[in-house]
Order: structure tokens, then sequence, then C-alpha cells
């Protein structure tokens, strides 16, 4: 996928759920994988000639695993002239070592967003985009269907009353595998995650489920993203163009 192609689809979600007006100030965050690298190219890409002007940050929460290193990152938001911030935590020692959890996603997840949304908060930015691509969209649905028997999944923008903050998911129109070539194409510094539970999840267990109803029954997934963008509310109040 060439940066035009991504560009034109990340437009295409943020004009259509309206996630960015004149004078926002976003934080990308940043896990140092490829979703939320190709968002980063994104959003800076658009800044330079999208009509509402906006600023742009990048945040990463560094959960405190050893080894964990962020140089080729930083050298990329410089590159991009894009102001970085990482966030020092101890939540994977809290997590694996004090706690010992068994089940650690669910917890890390919400201590991670925490501590996010709390950095997002004190660098002055009043919007938060969340690295989401339209894989991801199916699979919380597929894994709400089969754990919580109903239909759900993430809206395109969230506004978090608590902390006053606006979550954007300017990614909802791009599939993984757009983001696999975007990644191959312009080499992103992608920095492998260190958890121990990365690839042993109920998330990684659907996308797993969704790879093989997909070879059995070609085009189901789009079939799914389709009827998501019809039925599901949030996804429905789009601007028509």
């Amino acid at each position: 996928m060439k940066l035009q192609q991504l560009l034109s689809l990340t437009r295409k979600a943020v004009d259509e759920f309206q996630m960015i007006q004149e004078g926002d100030r976003i934080a990308v965050g940043i896990s140092g994988g490829k979703d939320s690298l190709a968002l980063l190219y994104a959003l800076q890409g658009l800044r330079r000639f999208y009509p509402n002007h906006f600023e742009l940050e990048a945040v990463t929460v560094d959960l405190g695993y050893p080894g964990f290193d962020l140089t080729r990152i930083k050298e990329l938001c410089r590159s991009l002239e894009v102001p970085y911030t990482v966030v020092k935590t101890e939540i994977a020692p809290i997590i694996f070592d004090e706690r010992k959890e068994t089940n650690p996603c669910s917890l890390c997840a919400k201590m991670r967003k925490g501590a996010l949304n709390n950095a997002v908060k004190e660098r002055g930015c009043n919007k938060v985009a969340y690295a989401h691509h339209r894989d991801d969209v199916v699979e919380t649905m597929l894994l709400s269907l089969i754990f919580e028997g109903r239909f759900h999944t993430f809206s395109p923008v969230t506004y978090l009353d608590r902390m006053d903050l606006t979550v954007i998911r300017p990614l909802l129109f791009v599939s993984e595998a757009d983001v696999i070539g975007f990644q191959n194409k312009y080499r992103l510094p992608v920095e492998k995650s260190p958890c121990p539970a990365d690839g042993h999840t109920k998330r990684q267990d659907a996308k797993d489920l969704l790879r093989e109803l997909n070879l059995k029954y070609p085009g189901v997934k789009e079939r799914m993203f389709s009827a998501i963008l019809s039925a599901m509310p949030g996804w429905q109040n789009r601007v028509q163009r």
C-alpha cells in the first residue's frame, strides 16, 4: 500500500465520522507496532492538506519490559517533526511479577489506557487517536458475539466524559493486509511487543477464526464489516456526501 492510498482511506474515515475539527490537538498512541506507526504517518500526511488545521503529538506508554528499545521510533518522530513523549510505568512488573495475573490482558489494557489518557491530557491534547483498523472492528464484534452474546464493537468516535477527552479511530477503513503492505513498503521501525501473552489471547483466537471463515467463505470478513456499518449504533450517523 502506498502512502497516498493510506491517506485516502484515512480521510474517508475522518470525513464520514467528523473526527477532526479546527484547532484540535491530537495525540497518537504509539505502541511500537505496525498499526500505530502507520496511523502516525497517516495523520502527519493528512495534516499537510486537511481543511481543518490540527496539531499532532505522539505518546508511548512504556510498560516496563526490559529491552524495549524506542530509539528508532524516536528517530521516526523526529524525521516527521512530531513531538514525542515516552511515559515510563511499572505496569508489566505489577501485572506479571507482583499480581501474577493468569489473564493479564484486561487489567493491562485498563492501566495502559489510563496512563495514556493522563499523559495526553497533560500534553494539552483534546483528542487521542487509536490505531484500530478494519480487521480489529470485525474481530471485536466476533469476540462480543462469542463471549458476551451481543452484537457490539467500538465506535469510530468515543467521548470520555470523565477525562473530557475524545477517542478517534482514523484507520477504520484500512485492512490489516494494507497496513502490512505499508509497513513493508516504507520499512516502518516496528518494535516487537515483549509481552509474554502476545499471540496467546482471545483476540488472537478471534483473528484465527476469522481467517478460517474467510478462507472457507471468501468475502465474509467484508460482509461482516458492512453489517456493522449498516446496523451498529454509532456507525450509522455518517456524513452523507
